[in-house]
């Protein structure tokens, strides 16, 4: 971990425990910093924040009192609070900085930084990234919005390793120095409009991520998506990705994937399942060849490789009937996936929360989809676009009670697949909570068939 002075005898608010306010607030000890940690929700019970004020943190909690401004010179706010919230207004208006914890932990990694963003595809790239590495001869630590604090992480990691990190929009609004030495962006599609206001909001948060790179670094991209560029300086040097065309970066040829003309794999020999996968596996595949792994290692990762939790997730086969656990589908483009993996009669378990967006991109993926069960803020939506489609309907509680009606109308050869296309936020805590609790009752309904 690097050695910084700049936070010593600093007054830090940390807005938003949670898992990485919790840790942020314990690194901003280590380095010196006068910390105060509030949260809009009632600590009390809460065993990080009695250890936090255990070392002296003072934490204030059930709203956002305004004088915790005063003295304050600078915001580490969780990635999932917005902007327009009243304290973080009037500290603008103060010109106090705000960050997310990425920074804090850019500023503090002695090794270099890999960052990977895009609406969709960025869990399973980070993934496969953490997977070469872990095959090769080089140390590379996963982090950021896959699940690992970065902040945490980044006290790890010595100057010949690789730090490799997942961002949300939301983070990626809150750098100030943050520099990869390798971004990629995966894909960027309508998402997250609710928080960001407009669609140019959230590109212009995306692209946040090679605003300060610079002719040393690399910028891995979408070749379909370069029109996006358009209205940005890149500085970094931009390697493309493509299914369809040969290109500086990595493609596909003759059922073979290939970077910069040499061969790395038969894509046959690829196990990650899905069309929209090859993106991510060639996104994979050029970082993996920057970083300076070698073939082997990367073909490793991709002969075994499989998918990550709650991403077109196989949970069980009963009766002849066969889960997925799509969870993380958080989007209308990510259940495009896995309703487009599917040929035989497919159940279909959507909704959650209402962002405002419509379910018309899903018009020409539905081909496969028998039965609709529908749960959330968006259930009335999704009962319209059912009508208007002809495909018969359940109106369900949450996803335990939707798979206890998927009982009456499934037989075998079919599938049940949750794959809910809106965040979880008003039902579950996380995606991880819903898809758990798909998997769960899945369990339970297959054991009363026994």
């Amino acid at each position: 971990m690097k050695e910084i002075t700049d936070y010593r005898e600093k007054q830090v608010l940390v807005l938003g425990l949670a898992k990485s306010g919790f840790e942020v607030a314990k690194l901003l000890l280590t380095l010196g910093a006068k910390v105060i940690v509030n949260d809009g929700s009632p600590l009390e019970g809460n065993p990080d924040a009695e250890a936090l004020a255990a070392q002296g943190v003072q934490v204030v909690s059930g709203s956002h009192p305004p004088e915790l401004l005063d003295g304050t010179d600078l915001i580490v706010k969780n990635p999932g609070i917005p902007y327009r919230i009243d304290i973080l207004q009037a500290a603008q208006k103060r010109a106090i900085p705000i960050i997310t914890e990425v920074e804090l932990a850019y500023q503090i990694n002695e090794g270099r930084t890999i960052a990977i963003t895009g609406t969709n595809g960025k869990t399973t790239v980070t993934s496969l990234i953490g997977d070469m590495f872990k095959h090769s001869a080089k140390k590379g630590y996963m982090s950021g919005n896959i699940g690992y604090v970065a902040s945490k992480v980044a006290q790890t990691v010595d100057a010949a390793d690789y730090m490799i990190t997942e961002l949300s929009s939301f983070q990626l609004m809150g750098i100030q120095e943050y520099h990869p030495h390798i971004a990629v962006i995966t894909n960027i599609y309508s998402a997250h409009l609710d928080y960001h206001g407009t669609q140019d909001e959230y590109v212009k948060a995306k692209m946040n991520i090679f605003s300060n790179q610079t002719a040393e670094d690399y910028l891995v991209y979408n070749l379909d998506q370069r029109s996006l560029l358009a209205d940005y300086e890149v500085s970094s040097r931009l390697i493309f990705f493509s299914t369809t065309d040969k290109t500086d970066g990595s493609y596909i040829l003759d059922d073979k994937v290939f970077f910069r003309d040499e061969f790395i794999i038969d894509t046959a020999d690829i196990v990650l399942p899905g069309k929209h996968n090859m993106e991510n596996v060639l996104a994979s595949v050029a970082v993996g060849k920057l970083a300076g792994l070698d073939n082997d290692a990367i073909r490793k990762t991709l002969t075994t490789f499989s998918g990550i939790s709650h991403r077109l997730e196989f949970v069980t086969e009963d009766r002849g009937i066969k889960y997925y656990n799509d969870s993380k589908a958080t989007n209308t483009l990510a259940a495009s996936f896995a309703l487009d993996a599917f040929q035989q009669p497919t159940h279909w378990i959507c909704g959650g929360l209402d962002r405002g967006n419509g379910f018309e991109d899903l018009d020409a993926h539905i081909s496969a989809v028998t039965r609709m069960y529908v749960v959330g803020e968006t259930a009335e939506k999704l009962t319209a676009f059912a009508a208007e489609h002809g495909i018969p309907c359940t109106l369900c509680l949450d996803v335990k009670d939707a798979v206890n009606q998927t009982a009456a109308y499934t037989k075998s050869g079919d599938v049940v697949l949750l794959s809910p296309a809106c965040a979880s936020w008003d039902q579950y805590q996380t995606f991880e909570v819903r898809g758990d609790a798909f998997i769960q009752q899945v369990g339970v309904l297959c054991r009363q068939n026994v």
